[in-house]
Order: C-alpha cells, then structure tokens, then sequence
C-alpha cells in the first residue's frame, strides 16, 4: 500500500483530502505545520508528500528545502499562491507538480495517480542506460556520474531518462513532455526549464557551460552530441 504525507493547516481540507486519498487505497498520515512535517517524514518511508505552502512558521518551500537534502520523494505543492514566479520557484526547488487553491479533489487524485505513476515507470527489457561516464539504472531509478551517485526526482529521472534514449537529438519542450510524462502531464512548458536547470546542477561539472544538457536556442534542447 502506497503512503502518502498531507502537509495542511487548514482542517476543512485536510479532511476532505485524506478522505478523497482513502478512498482510493492510500494510507495517509497528516501533518498540520512545516516542523511536524519534517518529524513525521523523516520517521517514515512516503510515496508521495502533499504539501500546503502557508503554513505558520516554516512554509511549505522551506519544509521542501529541507525534504530535498536527503530524499527526492514526489512532492506535490498545493498553494492559494497564483503567479508564475511562485509556481517556477516550487520547482526549482524540486516540486514535481503544483496545484492551486481552490481545486477539485477528482482533480488532485488524478494528479496523485498520474505522479505515482510516473515514478514507477522502467523500460522492457534494459535496465541500465550510458552515455559516455553517465549511467542511468532504470529499475533503481539511479543515476551514476564520475562524481558518484546522483539522486533525482521522479521527474528528472524521466526526463534524463528521455535525454540519453535520445542522445544527440534536439528535442522541443513539447517532445521532452510526451516523451517524458505522455498524455496526462497537465503542467506548463515553462516547467521543463525549471526541471531542466536542476539537472544541470546535478549531471554538469559546470551548469553555466553545460557539456551534456545543452539549449539549442530556439529550438529546444539536446543531451551530448557535438558542440555546434
């Protein structure tokens, strides 16, 4: 049974969440500011955090902050906050995906499943793949560079894992998102850059001279192939 952190201060929809997750087979524990938040996730093993941005004392993007120092378990942010800047900021930080308040509970749970889902997900038949010192293990979502292990986020790793099945290839944002999430990816372009800058911070010696991760301006991206 997969485990699921609420991460709400407000009663009325902490309730009608857990209600929704339980529904669907989740076993959900709760969490009613940013310092419970963190004791409870670091006492437990989740598949998946909800977590509300306002909050008395830490906020949600510092409980994310502090989530993404030891582990790159999906995190869906759930905020009244509306401007694109804050929805970036989430996922430079990591986020996986972002929802606004109010929203719909069907909504939301598609949005679980769909996470869920894509964290689980492996190719037939190979399980590691390389390109020059990177290895990516696909059943272990696990990556390995000359500077050791490097861990991901579920999204990074589809995306990396998108990158090196295309090595030497410019993809667009539109082919890295259906290549990487397919159909039931419901964010925003603009999401990948973010994703993307991350990555580089991860794979890149150097993330401002990218070697493997580089930006084919006005066209999209490509992962190693020469140097144009």
């Amino acid at each position: 049974m997969k485990r699921i952190l609420v991460v709400e201060d407000h009663v009325e929809i902490s309730r009608v969440v857990i209600k929704y997750l339980e529904q669907e087979g989740y076993q959900v524990d709760l969490a009613e500011n940013g310092i419970e938040a963190l004791e409870i996730f670091e006492e437990q093993d989740f598949q998946l955090v909800l977590l509300d941005v306002m909050m008395p004392g830490l906020n949600g993007f510092e409980v994310l902050q502090a989530m993404r120092k030891t582990s790159e378990v999906p995190v869906i942010i759930i905020t009244a906050k509306q401007d694109e800047s804050d929805r970036l900021y989430g996922f430079d930080l990591g986020a996986d995906d972002y929802v606004v308040k109010p929203f719909s509970p069907r909504e939301l749970m598609r949005r679980v499943k769909a996470i869920l889902k894509r964290s689980s997900l492996t190719s037939d038949g190979v399980d590691i793949l390389e390109y020059e010192a990177i290895k990516l293990y696909l059943t272990a979502m696990k990556l390995m560079t000359e500077q050791g292990e490097i861990e991901l986020t579920s999204a990074e790793f589809l995306l990396m894992k998108t990158f090196m099945e295309h090595a030497g290839q410019v993809l667009t944002r539109e082919q890295l998102i259906q290549n990487s999430f397919g159909e039931s990816y419901e964010g925003f372009d603009r999401n990948i850059d973010s994703y993307i800058k991350r990555l580089r911070q991860k794979v890149e010696v150097d993330s401002r001279h990218p070697v493997y991760i580089r930006t084919k301006y006005g066209f999209g991206y490509i992962f190693g192939g020469e140097e144009t």
